[in-house]
């Protein structure tokens, strides 16, 4: 089997196991690779950019020199590492127990599930802002835990996928501007950006595209995307909440509450704010974008020498 061939069907194969099982459930690689950098970071922390530079090249690099070494397993190492990285049916699976929760009414159940999509302070919120919370981050969350490391496992293979997967998780614990990590955390953020700026764009596109499935118009999120996603403070979150809420027809960002403050996010969208329903679109929207990045990346990869 050639290279791109192999490459393909291991994507595919791990994107399939990934839908039918989720996550691995214990003894997760990237919860260990968390726990790795936490204790490389007691050692390389200090308040410089430098710092968090060097950081970030020897865990983002120790794990990219660990996947040079498995990809020798051709496609069922290929296979295996993408089912570890992916987290489309976890993101999936949380999008609608959280709707069934709003929509039965235990607004408290919805909020211990809201931090498993992202870091809101869920205390603050009500349904409405639960509501509008997920979506965001079903939104985000399509481009991070599935088309991202899918885009980096066709153009790169398994050290593709890990080295994205590394970044991410980088991005996630310390890539934060508050007083530890604004400096230290600096590298982080700006890799995990860099990562981001083809995947978020191609989600943004078939986002656009599968406008219809949900009941949307492709021009209608076309046009959210390019008049309002430059204002988002992320390069690459505005792209991907913008051209959902020109394909919910919905509106979002606005005063966005963490655990670390509140902040004004720029409007995105036109129409009302999302409700239960339209959480449940979003994340129907976000298996149709799964699925058709994972179909699309494969035939890419399968082009590949």
């Amino acid at each position: 089997m050639q290279k791109g061939t192999s490459t393909a069907v291991g994507l595919l194969l791990g994107f399939a196991v990934d839908r039918v099982l989720g996550d691995p459930r214990r003894r997760h690689p990237v919860a260990g690779f968390g726990s790795a950098a936490a204790a490389l970071e007691s050692v390389t922390y200090a308040d410089r950019r430098t710092a968090g530079l060097v950081h970030e090249a020897v865990a983002v690099g120790a794990m990219v020199g660990l996947a040079m070494v498995s990809r020798r397993g051709g496609m069922p190492a290929t296979a295996v590492v993408t089912w570890i990285v992916l987290g489309g049916r976890s993101l999936v699976r949380v999008g609608h127990a959280l709707a069934d929760r709003l929509e039965s009414g235990d607004v408290d159940g919805a909020r211990a599930l809201l931090p498993s999509l992202c870091g809101r302070d869920p205390e603050v919120l009500d349904a409405d802002g639960l509501a509008r919370a997920a979506v965001e981050s079903i939104a985000e969350n399509t481009s991070d835990a599935t088309v991202a490391p899918l885009v980096w496992g066709a153009v790169a293979g398994i050290p593709g996928l890990v080295g994205y997967r590394a970044i991410n998780t980088l991005d996630a614990m310390i890539g934060y501007r508050n007083e530890r990590y604004l400096r230290f955390g600096w590298a982080a953020a700006r890799t995990d950006d860099l990562a981001n700026l083809i995947p978020a764009r191609l989600t943004g596109l078939l986002t656009a595209l599968l406008a219809p499935l949900v009941g949307g118009r492709p021009a209608a999120a076309l046009r959210v995307w390019l008049r309002d996603a430059a204002a988002h403070p992320s390069p690459n979150a505005g792209v991907v909440e913008a051209s959902m809420a020109g394909a919910l027809g919905v509106r979002l960002g606005g005063r966005t509450h963490y655990r670390h403050g509140t902040e004004l996010r720029p409007v995105l969208g036109d129409g009302p704010a999302p409700t239960v329903g339209d959480l449940r679109r979003a994340v129907r929207m976000s298996e149709a974008v799964q699925l058709a990045a994972a179909l699309l990346l494969a035939a890419v990869a399968a082009g590949r020498r």
